[in-house]
């Protein structure tokens, strides 16, 4: 009897050893990331004294900031397992959009008519809110892949930022925006808050509402979400039209921050938004991953940028580095995918 209790409880362990095993091979998509972001923040704050300081964190905090709102409404898109090219193209539209049309101060012109500079701000929300129905439409109601409809997307809204600059550079816009842009309250700068604000509602929408758990089951298993009475449509749509309205809103606030309007100016941000996303964990293929993941791949590629910076690394190879990053990102992903579906079999 004594042996057989004593044959059990040291076979009890192996178990357990397996559980933690299985665990950290189910939370490698989490912990990847934010053992990266501690790697950098260790490995910068040796090599550069400058990096570990107050005022640098303010400069990343202010750098992430116009990513961290697209990011936000791309996470909603990529947690149904779709994709939203178009991101940055609608950032860019509808900042030259609040640009174009304010006439001076805080007043626009419509047919010669001065009227408050809020209507630009809701012009230009409007205009980003169109696109993203645009997107909507084509995913859902004529069936077009998001990668290709986004994708058409894209080249309509730098056309439509084309045609209002016309080559040229637009420097007026709203008080508000303007305020939100490049102001600051208590030393902390406005688009830090904001983007700060946009974050926390898309957590709370994804983590504490009906919608955002319909997301997840619409990433995670279509077909059991349309079982389920969930409108499947309804949903892809919606989160097209947030991703929109987040691109329009940075697109707003960055045109205040950088100081002007002008042609290709948010290109940038499509690579990063959708690395911020996919390097912070969530996972492209759907249902797994959430705003914490993209605030820490946020924190990655700040951090990364910043650090560089700070190293005078050549540009050139900055780039390069990057793409490295992102690439292991994808990499994990889809490894931690596959330990998944082997697990669920």
């Amino acid at each position: 009897m004594n042996d057989d209790i004593t044959s059990a409880s040291t076979a009890h362990p192996a178990p357990a050893r397996r559980g933690l095993g299985a665990i950290a091979r189910s939370q490698m998509r989490n912990i990847a990331p934010f053992l990266t972001l501690i790697v950098l923040i260790v490995f910068f704050s040796v090599v550069s004294p400058s990096f570990a300081t107050l005022g640098n964190v303010g400069n990343i905090l202010t750098q992430v900031s116009v990513t961290g709102i697209i990011a936000a409404g791309l996470t909603f898109v990529i947690l149904c397992a779709e994709i939203d090219l178009s991101v940055a193209s609608i950032a860019n539209a509808t900042g030259i959009a609040v640009a174009y049309f304010t006439l001076q101060d805080s007043y626009v012109n419509i047919a010669n008519v001065p009227v408050p500079g809020w209507v630009a701000i809701l012009l230009a929300l409007v205009a980003c809110s169109a696109l993203g129905v645009v997107n909507a439409a084509g995913l859902v109601v004529i069936g077009i892949p998001s990668f290709i409809m986004t994708l058409a997307m894209m080249q309509i809204a730098a056309g439509i930022s084309a045609l209002l600059v016309r080559g040229q550079i637009a420097y007026k816009i709203p008080a508000l925006i303007s305020t939100l842009g490049s102001g600051s309250v208590g030393g902390i700068p406005c688009i830090v808050l904001v983007a700060a604000f946009v974050l926390l509602l898309s957590h709370l929408v994804l983590t504490y509402t009906r919608f955002g758990r319909y997301v997840y089951l619409v990433g995670s298993n279509r077909e059991a979400a349309e079982n389920a009475g969930v409108n499947v449509k309804l949903i892809l749509g919606a989160v097209m039209v947030i991703s929109a309205v987040c691109s329009g809103i940075a697109g707003m606030l960055g045109v205040a921050h950088f100081g002007s309007a002008q042609q290709n100016e948010f290109d940038t941000y499509l690579l990063d938004s959708i690395a911020a996303v996919v390097v912070g964990g969530t996972s492209l293929f759907g249902g797994r991953g959430g705003i914490g993941n993209t605030i820490v791949g946020l924190f990655v590629l700040g951090v990364l940028n910043n650090g560089l910076d700070h190293v005078n690394i050549d540009s050139f190879l900055k780039i390069l580095i990057r793409g490295l990053i992102l690439l292991l990102a994808l990499i994990i992903n889809v490894y931690a995918q596959r330990l998944r579906e082997t697990s669920a079999d």
